[in-house]
């Protein structure tokens, strides 16, 4: 089947575009030298369906052109104390490997706040981390563990989650389209730890509604799951919040380079520092200006955003029906980040 798709990608004369322009200039910076690995992942994420899987691929590749992806890594978000803003904003983080080499990204999705920059800051800041995840760290990895290593895991923390993160959806909406249409199948596993009670009533009605693939790599673990990921990666790989039960997830708990959110932690320092020699290399004369790099957002409903969705309608349902309408009161969902 892989080969199927392979050819359709060369004999597909209905898309020119892809021919002569995005196929052979391209196509070098999704697959990094492994293309089966790419045909792979898009077959997996279309259930196998070659044509779905081409045509996916094809959109991802003129997207990556139309926005200028391949030149994302050169436009670092400035001033600092911006950047810094949006780090104690979006909680993301990368605390060390699985004892296989995979890169672990922790998300603090309970105490994300997404308030302090446009719509556009976030999605440039999240794509970023996504190309550095392809471009530096899993190069990186395949080279420190000797075998060929394209996926991380993903450990989120439900800290601190409440119905007013209904705020959030529409953003959140777009990063699922953007990783679903774009990234297909990178990551492995996602644990979800901390998880209160709000999450844990929804996902009892979520879970069933999601494809298999996708339900087999989500698991809700026990408390801060420390026992449970110790199974596959050292302590010093932890996320700092699962250093300890009960530890929460405090976005400045201890050291800088305890605290993976931190825009001090080592990850983020090396990430900023790389986007900064980038832009350096590429435009040595023209100095770098404040704005932030604006994406187009897919339309098309994905698996992800399908989740997220109904993730969302099973949390005002779970608020109405606990008597928490209350704190329903002045969610704009639709028009948050409009």
């Amino acid at each position: 089947m892989v080969l199927i798709f392979k050819d359709a990608c060369k004999v597909d004369n209905s898309r020119v575009y892809w021919k002569q322009r995005v196929c052979p200039t391209k196509a070098q910076n999704i697959h990094q030298g492994c293309p089966r690995d790419t045909y792979v992942r898009f077959l997996t994420a279309r259930e196998g369906n070659v044509a779905k899987a081409h045509a996916m691929l094809v959109d991802s590749l003129t997207w990556r052109v139309q926005n200028e992806i391949d030149d994302i890594l050169a436009k670092p978000i400035i001033p600092t104390e911006l950047y810094r803003a949006i780090r104690d904003s979006q909680l993301i983080g990368m605390p060390g490997y699985t004892r296989e080499g995979l890169p672990v990204f922790a998300f603090g999705a309970g105490l994300s706040t997404f308030d302090k920059a446009s719509v556009h800051y976030y999605v440039q800041s999240h794509i970023q981390i996504n190309e550095y995840r392809d471009h530096v760290i899993l190069p990186a990895a395949t080279k420190k563990y000797g075998k060929h290593i394209s996926k991380s895991l993903k450990v989120l923390d439900m800290t601190g989650l409440k119905l007013s993160a209904l705020n959030q959806i529409k953003l959140l909406t777009i990063i699922s389209s953007i990783d679903d249409l774009n990234y297909p199948e990178k990551v492995v596993a996602y644990y979800i730890v901390n998880a209160p009670y709000i999450f844990s009533a929804c996902w009892k009605v979520v879970k069933p509604l999601l494809q298999e693939r996708t339900r087999k790599k989500v698991q809700v673990l026990s408390g801060c799951g420390q026992d449970d990921l110790l199974k596959i990666m050292d302590y010093s790989s932890l996320p700092h919040f699962c250093r300890r039960e009960g530890s929460g997830s405090s976005r400045y708990s201890g050291s800088s380079n305890e605290n993976c959110y931190s825009l001090d932690h080592p990850f983020h320092q090396q990430h900023y520092d790389y986007i900064k020699q980038q832009a350096l290399l590429r435009r040595p004369v023209r100095p770098v200006k404040q704005g932030s790099v604006h994406v187009d957002f897919p339309d098309a409903v994905t698996e992800g955003t399908e989740f997220v969705q109904t993730l969302a309608s099973e949390f005002q349902k779970f608020g109405k029906q606990n008597g928490l309408a209350q704190s329903l009161d002045g969610l704009n969902i639709d028009d948050h980040l409009a």
